[in-house]
């Protein structure tokens, strides 16, 4: 089965920590936890988790610098951020969106309010896990009702290739590692040969190629992996 969007959760004191564990593993999410600033900035870059929830307040490195970190680096500026803080001035919550966080919420916060600001982020770098139809060139996927379209022909793909083919339709261009696609398509606690992952690729692209009698649009990136588009 297909890994559920990652959440890093970064907060150092238990009590909340655990508030917010506790709800978005409620939803379905995949928690991860980190309880300093050091430590989230590893965790962001090794994990790539679809989105940090972030205090402000940590000890050593703060929260804010954390924030202009991961936004300042290649690998993890994409990553939706969404600051947690007591802090309530509008000083506060500027310097929190300029220095990179795509939300803010001040404590004491409604949980079911953030759940759905979780979601609005979510939306944009995992719109599939959303229910959203995704489009590209010829080729568009009903993630609500599992079905997939090319050129207005429907096509029947097995469970495997339609998790690879969402994954690369919520990010045209993004070059997939095999290990990547492993752990977004199979789970990260599934042992699956990363070989695997060329067979299931073939079958997809045979499938999308048999649609239309042409060429299909993902391709093999030699000593990298695979992109669509």
């Amino acid at each position: 089965m297909a890994s559920q969007p990652s959440v890093l959760v970064v907060e150092d004191e238990a009590s909340q920590r655990e508030i917010l564990v506790y709800n978005l593993e409620a939803e379905g999410y995949e928690v991860r936890q980190a309880t300093s600033g050091d430590a989230a900035f590893d965790m962001a870059r090794e994990d790539h988790p679809d989105l940090i929830l972030l205090d402000w307040m940590l000890p050593e490195v703060s929260g804010i610098e954390v924030c202009r970190r991961l936004k300042a680096t290649a690998e993890t500026r994409g990553i939706p951020v969404i600051m947690i803080s007591a802090r309530s001035e509008e000083v506060d919550r500027v310097r929190g969106l300029e220095m990179g966080a795509d939300d803010y919420v001040v404590k004491p916060y409604s949980v079911v309010e953030l759940m759905a600001r979780i979601r609005t982020q979510l939306r944009r770098v995992r719109p599939a896990s959303v229910g959203e139809r995704l489009e590209f060139a010829d080729v568009a996927v009903d993630t609500a009702e599992h079905r997939v379209f090319r050129d207005g022909q429907e096509l029947h793909l097995g469970p495997t290739e339609f998790r690879l083919l969402t994954t690369f339709m919520e990010r045209p261009g993004r070059v997939w590692s095999r290990d990547q696609l492993l752990d977004r398509v199979w789970g990260r606690d599934i042992y699956v040969d990363s070989r695997t992952v060329d067979v299931h690729v073939g079958r997809l692209r045979k499938a999308l190629r048999a649609a239309t009698g042409t060429d299909d649009p993902i391709r093999t990136v030699r000593g990298a992996g695979y992109a669509l588009g």
